[in-house]
């Protein structure tokens, strides 16, 4: 079963986000730019939490860790 994790999250927002500005610029009287732009810098809030705020990382260790062979993917193309 298919549990809901964070970024899961954070990409219905961005996508939410965005699709809310095109609906209140094609129903309202505010222009599809604006609208665009005011809900886009919502989506890129958005994604500067995910990087930045709660970002893949715990602490600065795990960045000089390095992967083993056998824990890295598998390319899709060989």
């Amino acid at each position: 079963m298919y549990t809901v994790h964070y970024y899961d999250l954070v990409l219905a927002a961005i996508i939410l986000s965005l699709g809310t500005g095109g609906v209140i610029g094609a129903l309202t009287s505010v222009s599809m730019p604006l609208a665009i732009v005011a809900l886009g810098a919502v989506s890129i809030a958005f994604m500067g939490h995910a990087m930045f705020v709660r970002g893949p990382v715990d602490d600065f260790e795990d960045l000089t860790k390095e992967v083993d062979v056998e824990d890295a993917s598998v390319p899709l193309v060989e």
